[in-house]
């Protein structure tokens, strides 16, 4: 294999905003305490994976434009493997502002078009991996071709359940996509919207009748797993919440990585909850530097 992980799906570049007294009325001005500007979409996931050691690559494309300049900046940093970048001469902006509650967020977004679809099976046609992560519902032809190429190369797929809450889910949608992941990794607003049932755990239970892992995650009260019919779950780490921002994200990666080192389900979801739950130590998603040693240190109970 190429690599451990390939990621597909666009860069965003988040305007985070936190400290702030409520949610702004039209004709007022609100101040928030904090402003971070910080990478954000896939680069979450693709960021946190890299950081934890496992080596990943990204398909992704780049724009001329300064946000797209930015965050692949942040990404040669970090000295993270370019093989499946794209380069546009265009610009290309995905921008993310983020008003961030220590419960929740809410999101003004604007995204130029692009070529995700054509850049992703780019990827999967070029280079191999153990397991492709897919970050946000996905359905259609471009999933039954990348699930094509992804099972004729032996790589498994990993999809996250982000989705447009004004997104209306068929039971034979949800069927069909879920047949096509090996894991499927959503939060309990997601799994209550695509099941249409509001219990955590029977929620968990029907969508895992189609997939054979599936994760449902409830921010501070912890995370559950059924896997293969049996259900699990992992209380969350106990932190001081400053950011939200991309907890889901830094969760799947945890999760990813010790899935990739075939730990156990109940020790998979540990290492979810442990880097979903650094990451909002601090405003962004990105600014905790998450490592394979501070996640072993909350997990050993040595630092919260």
């Amino acid at each position: 294999m190429d690599f451990d992980v390939i990621v597909l799906g666009d860069y965003c570049l988040d305007l985070i905003f936190t400290g702030l007294p409520g949610m702004p009325m039209l004709g007022t001005e609100i101040e928030a305490k904090a402003l971070a500007m910080e990478p954000g979409g896939a680069c979450n996931t693709a960021l946190a994976l890299h950081r934890l050691g496992v080596n990943t690559a990204w398909a992704v494309e780049f724009g001329t434009d300064d946000f797209s300049q930015f965050v692949l900046q942040k990404f040669r940093d970090e000295h993270f493997p370019e093989d499946l970048f794209v380069f546009s001469n265009k610009a290309v902006r995905k921008i993310t502002v983020s008003l961030s509650f220590p419960d929740d967020r809410a999101f003004i977004a604007y995204y130029d078009s692009g070529k995700m679809i054509q850049t992703a099976l780019k990827g999967l046609t070029a280079r191999t991996a153990k397991m492709i992560i897919i970050p946000s519902f996905f359905s259609g032809p471009a999933l039954q071709a990348g699930y094509l190429i992804a099972n004729s190369k032996k790589m498994q797929i990993f999809m996250d359940g982000n989705t447009s809450f004004d997104q209306t889910f068929t039971d034979a949608q949800v069927r069909d996509v879920l047949g096509k992941v090996r894991i499927f990794s959503a939060n309990k607003a997601e799994a209550f919207l695509m099941t249409k049932i509001e219990n955590i755990q029977e929620a968990a239970k029907y969508l895992g009748r189609y997939c054979h892992t599936v994760i449902i995650k409830d921010g501070g009260n912890g995370a559950y797993c059924c896997d293969d019919g049996k259900l699990y779950f992992e209380p969350a780490i106990p932190v001081k919440v400053i950011d939200t921002t991309g907890a889901g994200d830094c969760f799947n990666a945890g999760f990813i990585k010790a899935w990739l080192e075939k730990k156990g389900i109940q020790e998979c979801l540990r290492w979810g909850n442990a880097a979903g739950g650094l990451s909002t130590t601090k405003s962004g998603a990105n600014n905790f530097r998450l490592s394979e040693n501070e996640i072993k240190k909350v997990i050993n109970g040595r630092k919260i």
